[in-house]
C-alpha cells in the first residue's frame, strides 16, 4: 500500500513539475470527454422530446397517405376513401376519423403578413388531436357542412400577426379569401402541431384551391383515425388496409398504393435513427479521445527519455519492473482522468445552459455519461501508457545510470 501511494505522490510531482505540457496533454481528452458527453446527453434529450410529442396525442393514434406504386406514380387519397373508411361496416375497431387537407398559404392581417400551414379538417379535431381551445370556441359541424370561412389558429401566430392580443372576432385574409377567427389553440410542449392555422376542410377545399382527381373527387393529405384502444392497433390496421384496397381497386398481389402508420411504430422508428445518429456521433466525437490518447503516449515516451537516469537509480536501489510499470501508469492515468474530470465539468456547465435556454428541450447530464466518460479516460490513460511504462521498465539500470 505504501509503494502504491508513494507512487502516486512522484506522479503528483512529475505532473506539477510540468504544468503547462500536462495542461496541453489533457485537452485532446478533455474535449473528446465533454463532445461525447454532450452529444449522448442531447441525443437522449431529442430521443424523450420526440416520444413526448407524438405520445401527447395517443398511443392509439392511426395516419394513412398515399405512397407510389410499383411505377413511381403516387396516386393521392380522396373524400371517397375517407367515406369508405368512416362506415363502421368496414371498420369496426376505429372509434375516430378525419380526413386532412394541407396547404401553404400567406395569411394577412393589418399589413402584417406570414407563411403558414393551413390545415383543413373536420369538427373532432380537438379529441383527435387532444387538443384544446383556450380562447373562442371551435367550429361546428353546421359550420363544416356550410363551408363557413371560419378559422381557429395556434397561440404561435397569435404572436406573429396579433402581438399576443386576442385575436377572436377579428378577421385575416388567408390566401384572397377573408375568414374570421372564432378561437385560439393550446400550445403543445415543444410547439408541435403549432404555428398553424385550421379551417373546415369544405372550406379549404372549396376556397382555397385543394385539387380534384380525375373522378371529380377531392383529393386529401392525410386521413386520421383513432383505434378503439392500444389493443385494437393491429386489427384496426387490417381493417383500414382491406378497405382502402377495394376503394383503390388495387388487386390482389399488387402493392399498396398507401401507407398506414401508427404512433408507436414512428416513435421506434425515429428512437432508432435517433439512437444510430447519437452513436455516429459519439463515434466521431471519440476520435479527439483517440489524438487525446496519442498525446499522452507521445508525452510518456517523453517522459521515460527525460527521467532516465530517475529510473536507473531507483531500480540500482531496488525497485523492481512492476514499480516502474506501476508508476508510469499512473501518471498516464492522472493526465487521463484530470483531463476527463474537467471534461465532465465542461459538458455540465453547457449541457445546463442548453437546459436554461432551450426550456422545452429535455436535455440533462445523465450519470450514465459520467460514468461513461470515466471508463473511457481510464481505458485511454491505461492503453497509451502501458508502452511507455513497459519501456521504462525494460530499461538496464547500468545504462540508464551511465544515461546523458
Amino acid at each position: 500500500m505504501y509503494a502504491f501511494s508513494e507512487n502516486i505522490r512522484v506522479a503528483m510531482i512529475a505532473l506539477q513539475m510540468n504544468k503547462l505540457r500536462a495542461f496541453l496533454t489533457m485537452l485532446g481528452i478533455t474535449i473528446g470527454v465533454a463532445a461525447v458527453i454532450i452529444l449522448i446527453s442531447a441525443g437522449q434529450g431529442v430521443s424523450v422530446f420526440v416520444t413526448n410529442q407524438f405520445s401527447s396525442v395517443g398511443s392509439n393514434l392511426l395516419v394513412a397517405f398515399a405512397q407510389p406504386d410499383k411505377n413511381g406514380k403516387l396516386t393521392s387519397l380522396t373524400m371517397k376513401d375517407a367515406t369508405a373508411l368512416s362506415d363502421p361496416l368496414n371498420t369496426q375497431d376505429l372509434s375516430n376519423i378525419m380526413p386532412e387537407n394541407l396547404v401553404n398559404s400567406v395569411v394577412v392581417y393589418e399589413g402584417k403578413s406570414t407563411t403558414s400551414g393551413i390545415q383543413g379538417v373536420t369538427a373532432n379535431y380537438l379529441s383527435i388531436m387532444n387538443r384544446k381551445i383556450v380562447n373562442g370556441r371551435f367550429f361546428t359541424q353546421a359550420e363544416l357542412e356550410g363551408q363557413e370561412r371560419v378559422a381557429v389558429v395556434s397561440k404561435e401566430i397569435v404572436d406573429r400577426l396579433f402581438d399576443g392580443v386576442s385575436p377572436v372576432g377579428r378577421n385575416v385574409r388567408i390566401g384572397s379569401v377573408r375568414f374570421q377567427i372564432i378561437g385560439v389553440l393550446d400550445s403543445t410542449s415543444g410547439g408541435f402541431g403549432d404555428g398553424a392555422i385550421l379551417v373546415p376542410i369544405t372550406t379549404a377545399q372549396a376556397r382555397l384551391g385543394v385539387r380534384r382527381d380525375v373522378t371529380g373527387d377531392y383529393r386529401i393529405s392525410f386521413i386520421l383515425m383513432q383505434a378503439r384502444d392500444s389493443d385494437s392497433v393491429d386489427a384496426a390496421i387490417q381493417q383500414i388496409t382491406r378497405t382502402l384496397r377495394q376503394t383503390r381497386e388495387i388487386k390482389a398481389g399488387e402493392k399498396d398504393t398507401f401507407m398506414v402508420v401508427s404512433q408507436s411504430s414512428v416513435i421506434s422508428t425515429l428512437n432508432s435513427v435517433i439512437g444510430l445518429f447519437t452513436i455516429f456521433l459519439g463515434v466521431v466525437a471519440g476520435i479527439s479521445l483517440l489524438v487525446g490518447g496519442i498525446g499522452v503516449m507521445n508525452i510518456m515516451l517523453v517522459t521515460v527519455t527525460e527521467r532516465t537516469r530517475e529510473i536507473g537509480l531507483r531500480k540500482a536501489v531496488g525497485a523492481q519492473n512492476r514499480d516502474i510499470v506501476v508508476q508510469f501508469l499512473i501518471e498516464a492515468m492522472a493526465l487521463s482522468l484530470f483531463g476527463g474530470a474537467i471534461g465532465v465539468l465542461i459538458a455540465a456547465g453547457l449541457v445546463s445552459l442548453i437546459g436554461a435556454v432551450a426550456t422545452t428541450f429535455p436535455i440533462s447530464l445523465q450519470l450514465s455519461s459520467i460514468v461513461l466518460a470515466t471508463v473511457i479516460s481510464a481505458s485511454v490513460g491505461i492503453f497509451f501508457g502501458i508502452y511507455p511504462a513497459q519501456r521504462a521498465a525494460k530499461l538496464n539500470p547500468i545504462d540508464a545510470l551511465r544515461y546523458e
